[in-house]
């Protein structure tokens, strides 16, 4: 392809991506790979430019944009050798027009922005949460140790602030390792690890990982019980949960799956009524902290989508506090750092749950916020998280 076809190309698939925003639809990952799918004859290196070229526009546009081109406009008044590229050749974007619309820069939209600054991260927190995520490891400590691991990788990895965490570069391609189909390690954010180790699940215990989705977390837990005591693994999405047999089995972890029907999980959870010594909520959420691998989520939310967010946590919340034994913990994470997601939660189920205190956290990084504890890209490099631990009395 021509550098004028790649840009094209990647003002045809932003227009797919702006639509799926619009209308809630396909992720752009998904969308760019079905574009490739259909076009076997774009080469690698051609496919590796357009992809660069469509998320460096994703991440430069704060508002969701007009149309592709308005998008790719938008990197144009940084990078004359971009704008030479609207030539009108063959396959390539037409000359560019005066007055033609063009993106709006930013983080993100600006009701967002506002609501970001009232949780307490300013400008710069913000800009970082679109930057481009490093490729974090665990190390499967039912199989291997981390030094072991990172002495077989093909390429250098560091050490993170996960006791088990190795940090490899953007864009590496570790799940096609054999050490991956051996289950030595798995794809791990560092952040979500060190929230998984706030649980502190220990051999021998009852815990339940109660949003499981497809286990990344679950798996977490079953390494740190060292295959000893009870992993119950829930979650109200069949397909997503089905995912985790077969890295369960990968990985050597032993557990258990349960399927939920949403507003019938304490009757289906009811022989593990206060009965388990730790509770993992990893709450459904706009997902703020994670946009450096989804930055065209920003563009999906609403004001409206954030407060139903807010009530299916204190949903699950509810539900998670009725398994707890007296003495045992709940920990409640939160991908986002939106407050209304997160810590507003947690201060509403103190509220309402008196039979529970928040226990002081003092994790290797981050700090604390408003009862819990907060991680964000800018400050300690990992996804954005907010969590908490909490104790029945």
């Amino acid at each position: 392809m021509t550098p004028a076809a790649r840009v094209q190309a990647a003002i045809d698939i932003l227009d797919e991506v702006i639509a799926a925003a619009r209308g809630q639809g396909a992720s752009a990952d998904r969308l760019a790979a079905e574009w490739f799918r259909q076009r076997r004859y774009v080469g690698s290196k051609d496919r590796r430019a357009i992809r660069e070229l469509v998320w460096a526009a994703i991440r430069a546009c704060g508002d969701v944009p007009v149309s592709g081109r308005a998008a790719v406009l938008a990197l144009v008044q940084d990078d004359a050798a971009l704008a030479a590229l609207f030539d009108g050749s063959t396959y390539g974007p037409a000359p560019i027009r005066a007055g033609e619309p063009v993106a709006t820069g930013g983080a993100m939209p600006g009701w967002l922005a506002a609501e970001m600054a009232a949780s307490g991260l300013d400008a710069a927190e913000q800009g970082a949460l679109l930057g481009r995520a490093p490729l974090d490891l665990r190390a499967n400590t039912l199989k291997i140790d981390r030094e072991s691991l990172a002495a077989r990788l093909p390429v250098a990895a560091d050490a993170t602030a996960a006791p088990h965490g190795l940090r490899l570069p953007v864009g590496t391609q570790a799940e096609t390792w054999p050490e991956f189909a051996q289950g030595l390690f798995e794809v791990q954010d560092t952040g979500s690890q060190i929230a998984c180790q706030a649980l502190d699940a220990q051999p021998g215990e009852s815990v339940v990982d109660l949003c499981a989705g497809a286990g990344g977390k679950t798996l977490a837990l079953a390494a740190a019980m060292q295959n000893t005591g009870r992993l119950l693994a829930c979650d109200i999405d069949r397909a997503r949960l089905q995912r985790l047999a077969p890295r369960a089995e990968r990985a050597g972890a032993l557990v258990e799956t349960r399927l939920l029907n949403p507003g019938q999980e304490t009757a289906i959870l009811a022989d593990w009524q206060g009965q388990a010594d730790a509770v993992l909520v990893d709450a459904p959420c706009s997902g703020t902290g994670t946009w450096r691998r989804n930055p065209e989520a920003r563009w999906r939310l609403t004001p409206a989508a954030i407060a139903r967010y807010a009530q299916m946590q204190a949903h699950v919340l509810a539900v998670a506090a009725g398994l707890v034994r007296p003495g045992g913990r709940l920990v409640f994470i939160t991908c986002s750092l939106i407050d209304a997601e997160g810590a507003d939660g947690l201060a509403a189920f103190l509220a309402t749950h008196r039979g529970f205190r928040c226990e002081p956290l003092d994790m290797a990084v981050g700090r604390p916020h408003r009862g819990g504890w907060r991680l964000s890209p800018y400050h300690d490099g990992t996804d954005g998280f907010f969590f908490a631990r909490l104790v029945r009395l």
